[in-house]
């Protein structure tokens, strides 16, 4: 069997490096190198051209990565029909922006179905919907709006954003600041692909409002940590700031709703446990 092999051939075409293949597939860059050497080696081959950091794609490399994506489409297919299949038990996979929306109705759905499997990871919008696209999962959570005729959409639920700041922090002694007091502080932001940081560069770019050094850091929980050492403030969705005397939550001016959405390939949309979890967002949903 060649799975391995050419999943990564298709994973290293797609993004054009071995070393962000690597990331995707959860391992290490000397072995994506070894599974794509092993397959030119093995059939006598040259699947790409490599000439700097980026490898291109052969003709040869052309011709098969249709294939190859047809493959593995139809292993994706096969898998989750297995995992649909059986009554009462089964898998489902979610990849989720934020645990909070998510966690209440993956309770009440094991509560229903105690005998099914949930597995919910974690990752910045771009990164929940692209697993989604790739069928790695069956649901997924974000607060970015997509139009995708290809893609059910649920409303979970809605949140303001405000800024989170340590309680000797300068700033502390307001409960609502305008978008100038913002001017100049250390702002902690996610890492782009995050739908909270572009909502937060549009708000103060829109209001013309110039922020201090950026302090990038790739996961809620980072911020929130960098938030109580008081190394820097950060915009943020309400349920995300946690309860603690450290912390002081700030309205802020013009500061929209960020909403929560839930998304599910429409040709899956009726198998058993997707169903079951959409049916469960819409009763649950917000009145």
């Amino acid at each position: 069997m060649l799975s391995a092999e050419l999943k990564a051939f298709y994973r290293v075409a797609q993004l054009g490096s071995i070393t962000q293949a690597a990331k995707k597939l959860g391992l290490s860059q000397p072995t994506v190198t070894t599974q794509i050497r092993q397959l030119e080696s093995q059939y006598g081959v040259e699947l790409f051209y490599r000439g700097g950091r980026r490898l291109t794609l052969s003709d040869e490399g052309v011709r098969l990565l249709p294939m190859v994506k047809t493959l593995l489409q139809q292993e994706a297919d096969i898998e989750f029909f297995l995992r649909n299949s059986g009554q009462g038990t089964g898998t489902l996979r979610i990849a989720a922006t934020a645990p909070y929306y998510i966690l209440d109705l993956v309770k009440t759905l094991r509560e229903r179905l105690p005998h099914i499997v949930v597995s919910v990871d974690i990752g910045n919008s771009q990164q929940v919907l692209e697993a989604l696209d790739e069928y790695r999962v069956d649901i997924a959570a974000s607060s970015q709006l997509v139009e995708d005729p290809r893609l059910i959409r649920r409303v979970l639920g809605t949140d303001p954003l405000v800024v989170a700041v340590h309680r000797n922090h300068p700033l502390a002694a307001s409960d609502h600041v305008p978008l100038r007091a913002l001017a100049g502080h250390c702002l902690l932001m996610r890492e782009q692909g995050s739908t909270t940081r572009k909502l937060t560069e549009e708000l103060l770019e829109g209001a013309g409002v110039g922020f201090g050094p950026l302090l990038e850091i790739g996961s809620r929980e980072s911020i929130r940590e960098a938030v109580l050492r008081n190394i820097g403030i950060s915009i943020i969705a309400r349920q995300e700031v946690p309860h603690d005397p450290q912390l002081r939550v700030l309205t802020l001016e013009g500061a929209p709703l960020i909403a929560e959405y839930v998304y599910c390939l429409k040709e899956r949309k009726s198998a058993r446990l997707p169903a079951a979890f959409l049916g469960l967002a819409q009763e649950m949903a917000p009145a």
